[in-house]
C-alpha cells in the first residue's frame, strides 16, 4: 500500500520555545519533525512540497503515520492530518513503479 498524507499544526505551541524566533508562524519545523520519523522508518518514502507518500504494509505504515503526527503536536495545539490511501494487495515497488509508467506513457 501506498499511503499519502500531510500533517500540520495549529493554535499556539505546547512548548514555549517554539512560539518565539524566526519564523515562528511557519510550519516547517513541525513538518521536518514528521519527515524526520517518516524518513528513519526504512519505508520507501518521498516527500514533495505538500504531502509525504511512504510504502509498505498496512500496520508499518499507518504506525509510521501516527509517530509522524506525534512529532508535530509539540508545535502546536491541533493538528491537521490529511491521508489518502492506495491499497493494492500483492504490489510492492509502486512508489516508483506507478511514476515509470507515468513517464513510459509520456514518452509515447
Amino acid at each position: 500500500m501506498i499511503v499519502a498524507f500531510s500533517v500540520a499544526p495549529s493554535g499556539p505551541p505546547s512548548d514555549p520555545s517554539l512560539r518565539a524566533g524566526e519564523h515562528a508562524d511557519s510550519v516547517h519545523r513541525a513538518v521536518a519533525a514528521a519527515v524526520r520519523v517518516v524518513r528513519e522508518s526504512g519505508l520507501p518514502n518521498r516527500t514533495s512540497s505538500m504531502f509525504t507518500e511512504i510504502e509498505g504494509e498496512w500496520d508499518e505504515v499507518f504506525d509510521v503515520v501516527k509517530r509522524a503526527t506525534e512529532a508535530v503536536a509539540p508545535y502546536g495545539s491541533r493538528i491537521s492530518l490529511v491521508i489518502k490511501a492506495d491499497i493494492r494487495p500483492g504490489h510492492t515497488g509502486e512508489i516508483d513503479g506507478k511514476l515509470e509508467r507515468l513517464e513510459q506513457a509520456l514518452a509515447d
